[in-house]
């Protein structure tokens, strides 16, 4: 017997050929953007979680700060100063009988502004001076990369110090200390990523087109450039937070009274050895925040290295 054509087979068989074909037919991949692959990276790294987890838990508790402090953190209780670790204080009491825990959790809250508002304003200054320094070039890259300089012959804290002595002592004067000397650093990282990136062929082709430079920075230039700047600004949030402590313990941060781990630490000189858990705690505090956006900074560095990817 000869074989049917499609036309003889008629339209059911030619149907049925059809749906067999389409699934047999191996599915489309799923297509990855730039930015899942980064997530997938970041999420990929132990450490990288394991930071993101401590800083959610830094913003949780600074957030419900009034729902989870069992005392008032500015509250005297000179009939019971110096207690030991508790169920009615879980942390001790300091000199004065204030509750350490509740003072710790409060304190999450300093922590957390300083850090962030002072290195937000380290790279709104950094981004725009080296956005500019890196595309025009010549005599602005120089000039602004001069003032840099000056800034980074000043030590964090001791430029600081200068501006708080001026200013006086409270939490707006330390975010503007702390961010002030801390945007060269920024402005140097995306200084070197624009200078690269200005020379790569769309941005060339966007010139060509008669794009202004306005749009060339933000929509072509800035995306591209600031990886590193991004990987930066986490690690700097932890510095951020250890100098406005160390401000405090100088006794030029925060007032006393505001309860801050770096006014605990230093109210708890004259009992080292003794009652170790007035150090210890806010101590600990410090510590786990610095590592928490240590490690989203490295993974972060490590999702958005063009190389590893």
């Amino acid at each position: 017997m000869t074989e049917l054509t499609k036309s003889d087979q008629g339209p059911d068989a030619a149907t049925a050929q059809s749906a067999v074909a389409n699934n047999t037919a191996e599915p489309a991949p799923a297509r990855i953007t730039q930015w899942g692959e980064i997530r997938h990276r970041f999420m990929a790294n132990r450490l990288a979680v394991v930071g993101l987890v401590l800083v959610a838990l830094l913003f949780a508790i600074a957030a419900a700060a009034p729902l989870i402090a069992t005392h008032d953190p500015y509250a005297q209780d000179l009939t019971n100063t110096l207690a030991d670790p508790s169920g009615d204080h879980w942390f001790g009491t300091d000199a004065l009988g204030r509750d350490q825990f509740s003072r710790i959790i409060y304190g999450s809250r300093i922590a957390v502004v300083v850090g962030l508002a002072s290195i937000f304003l380290a790279c709104l200054i950094g981004c725009v001076l080296g956005a500019l320094s890196g595309y025009f070039g010549k005599a602005i890259d120089s000039a602004i990369m001069r003032v840099a300089d000056i800034f980074f012959a000043f030590p964090l804290l001791i430029g600081a110090i200068v501006i708080i002595l001026v200013m006086g002592r409270g939490v707006l004067p330390v975010i503007i200390s702390l961010g002030v000397f801390s945007w060269a650093t920024v402005a140097r990282l995306l200084r070197s990523s624009i200078l690269s990136v200005r020379e790569m062929d769309y941005v060339t082709a966007a010139r060509a087109l008669g794009a202004g430079t306005s749009r060339i920075i933000l929509r072509h230039i800035m995306p591209n450039s600031i990886a590193a700047v991004m990987s930066y600004v986490s690690f700097s949030v932890g510095t951020a937070v250890v100098a406005e402590a160390s401000l405090s313990f100088l006794g030029i941060g925060v007032s006393p009274e505001v309860p801050e781990w770096g006014n605990m630490i230093s109210s708890a000189r004259d009992f080292l050895g003794v009652k170790d858990f007035l150090w210890a705690y806010p101590s600990a505090a410090i510590v786990l925040t610095v590592l928490g956006f240590v490690f989203v900074g490295d993974g972060l560095r490590d999702a958005l290295d063009p190389k590893l990817r």
